[in-house]
């Protein structure tokens, strides 16, 4: 398997490190449990028929793992994969160069796919469906129709924001899974794996401390398990204990349910300005400074998690396990609106 990047990546030790902690293997890709039968069913029905895995979408938030499934469908199904995103395809030309360079069989993953440029997004549905583009060359009188031939291939895209893809989009593809945020011992075993990989010792405690305070998200798992890894290399002869977990979490200001700034400013404004809710989107964006997509798509959605906050048709409430958490006191009359 082959993998080709169609979008500029900085190759910088992170992005090195990131890929070796990648899981390269079914067996090694912890959780999601449910779509991982699926997709091996989907995949071993193609090879038997000879046919390249019907198009497939994969969404939920950020940092649950919808690239290494897509490296791994391809792995799996002997292909090669061409990655790219939504806002590199600009215009028609961009993906009419990105298709016609693609082999029979090929695999095509397109990240962030819902932020396709509606244009470019037509052309995608026939090139889909029939394997072909319809494409007009010229314009006015002179204008000719073209019907360019592609090779079969397989879509993999990936959002995070399911709301924002068209419907004739969405409705192309032939398999559409949902990815959940991950239980406490599932990041503890992909903790445990990716310590073992950085060649790290780590005790039993800081692991589960570490897991609790990852938002139940791999990505994050890891980016905080290399970040202690940091302050135990200065700190304490590079064995992650649990009181060096402890330290080194709290002084990133990531607190017992994970929550950083952001989201304790988030609740905070919500209950001081707001009198517990609603907010609305809109007002709480200008109260917190926040942009309005990074409250949707990157704090709220863990914050309805864990049940500090809850969404109406007026606006967000927090809830009263948010006041206890944060330890203010929630007054009769607010008590009586959660």
């Amino acid at each position: 398997m082959s993998v080709k990047s169609f979008s500029p990546q900085p190759n910088d030790e992170e992005k090195i490190i990131d890929s070796a902690l990648r899981p390269r293997q079914w067996d090694h890709y912890i959780g999601q449990e449910r779509i991982k039968k699926n997709l091996k069913v989907m995949i071993n029905a193609a090879k038997e028929r000879k046919e390249s895995p019907d198009h497939i979408l994969l969404y939920g938030p950020a940092g649950l793992g919808k690239t290494t499934l897509a490296l791994l469908i391809a792995q799996d199904s002997n292909t090669n994969i061409k990655i790219t995103s939504g806002p590199v395809i600009e215009r028609a030309g961009d993906l009419v160069a990105i298709l016609t360079n693609l082999n029979e069989g090929d695999i095509l993953f397109i990240d962030e796919c819902h932020r396709l440029n509606r244009f470019v997004e037509e052309y995608l549905y026939s090139a889909m469906e029939d394997f072909k583009m319809n494409l007009i060359l010229g314009k006015g009188p002179l204008a000719q129709s073209l019907d360019l031939k592609i090779p079969r291939f397989t879509l993999i895209g990936a959002t995070t924001r399911l709301d924002l893809m068209s419907s004739p989009l969405r409705s192309r593809f032939g398999a559409v899974f949902q990815l959940n945020y991950y239980e406490q011992k599932e990041l503890e075993e992909i903790i445990k794996r990716s310590a073992k990989l950085l060649n790290v010792e780590i005790e039993k405690d800081a692991i589960e401390e570490i897991a609790k305070r990852s938002r139940c998200t791999p990505r994050i798992a890891n980016k905080l398990l290399k970040r202690v890894r940091d302050f135990a290399q200065i700190e304490g002869q590079g064995k992650i204990t649990k009181d060096i977990a402890d330290k080194s979490l709290n002084f990133l200001e990531i607190d017992k349910m994970g929550l950083e700034i952001a989201d304790r400013k988030i609740l905070e404004t919500i209950i001081n300005k707001f009198n517990g809710g609603p907010a609305g989107l809109q007002a709480l964006s200008a109260a917190t400074s926040e942009e309005k997509n990074a409250i949707l798509d990157i704090y709220e959605p863990y914050l309805i998690q864990l049940g500090l906050i809850k969404r109406t048709h007026k606006g967000r409430n927090v809830t009263k396990l948010a006041y206890d958490h944060l330890g203010i006191k929630c007054s009769k009359e607010q008590e009586k609106l959660l």
